[in-house]
């Protein structure tokens, strides 16, 4: 690398609770080297070579209160990682017609929020409760859930090396009201040097009226502080409802706030006990879609 400081790759997960720290990083690790070595292998080899170049923020716990047994999770991460792209049958389900009803139901239910209770599965309306605990930062949990994400950009910016923020699902809602929040405090001075958002809700609109800044107009409505914001969304992921970010946030674009905004649709092949999940964490970061951003971010900072 050039004289910059060591490259960091930030890793932020969504709802849920999630395995204990260092059994959840080196699962997702392993996901996210099993993608790059397709792609690049010295570049699997460098980031494997270098612990310190991995970080997650593990707020769920502070969240929740409990771990997810890992136990439940290790076949299907085996497997997520040996199948080397999504089958016949992987992408059949995921554009499936139920699938795509339900995304239509979804979608009307964002539209017209007094619908979501007659439309709610028993799932749905456990994630709104946990949305609304964060999204009214109860007992103070969303300002806490922020800190734990702004000390290791702190401390990227102060050691002056390059972030990678990669952020899963709630976790790039996190990402997104932290950045802005620190782009918006004249004592901070921290560059994210791409943004990759995978499963995002940020292109509800029920999430849009609900971020920080949504209520400012112009400069002071957007993080300023994201060089470059790349977003993934799979076919079928009921909570990327929109899987195009780029037009909803592409003022940022216009006032100069980020160089580049790239969507992309993919497709995942994550099964737990044979039951295809399109938005897990797991396959998203296995996904050759993930592995070339991953892969063209670390080579561009030999360039």
């Amino acid at each position: 690398m050039n004289d910059r400081g060591l490259p960091l790759i930030i890793y932020i997960p969504g709802l849920l609770p999630k395995p204990e720290p260092e059994v959840h990083r080196e699962a997702l690790l392993r996901c996210l080297l099993a993608g790059v070595r397709r792609v690049d292998a010295a570049v699997a080899d460098a980031i494997e070579a270098t612990p310190a170049s991995f970080d997650i923020v593990s707020w769920t716990y502070d969240f929740y209160a409990e771990h997810r047994d890992f136990s439940l999770d290790a076949r299907s991460v085996d497997a997520v990682i040996e199948q080397e792209a999504p089958d016949v049958a992987d992408v059949a389900e995921a554009s499936s017609w139920k699938r795509r009803l339900s995304g239509w139901i979804y979608t009307l239910g964002d539209m017209l929020p007094f619908l979501i209770p007659h439309i709610a599965s028993e799932r749905m309306e456990v994630h709104l409760r946990d949305l609304r605990r964060y999204l009214e930062d109860d007992n103070g949990i969303a300002a806490h859930t922020r800190r734990m994400l702004k000390v290791p950009l702190r401390a990227a910016t102060e050691g002056h090396r390059p972030v990678l923020l990669i952020a899963h699902s709630m976790g790039s809602v996190i990402a997104y009201d932290s950045l802005w929040e620190l782009s918006h405090n004249a004592r901070d001075h921290v560059v994210v040097d791409l943004l990759l958002t995978m499963g995002s809700p940020l292109g509800q609109r029920y999430m849009q009226k609900r971020i920080m800044g949504s209520r400012e107009v112009g400069y002071d409505r957007y993080p300023k502080n994201i060089r470059r914001w790349k977003n993934l969304a799979a076919v079928g992921d009921l909570t990327a409802l929109d899987p195009y970010l780029s037009d909803d946030f592409e003022e940022m674009l216009e006032l100069g706030l980020v160089d580049t905004f790239e969507d992309e649709v993919v497709h995942t092949h994550f099964r737990l006990d044979g039951e295809l999940n399109v938005h897990a964490e797991y396959g998203y970061l296995v996904n050759d879609k993930a592995a070339h951003t991953i892969v063209e971010w670390w080579r561009g900072l030999d360039s």
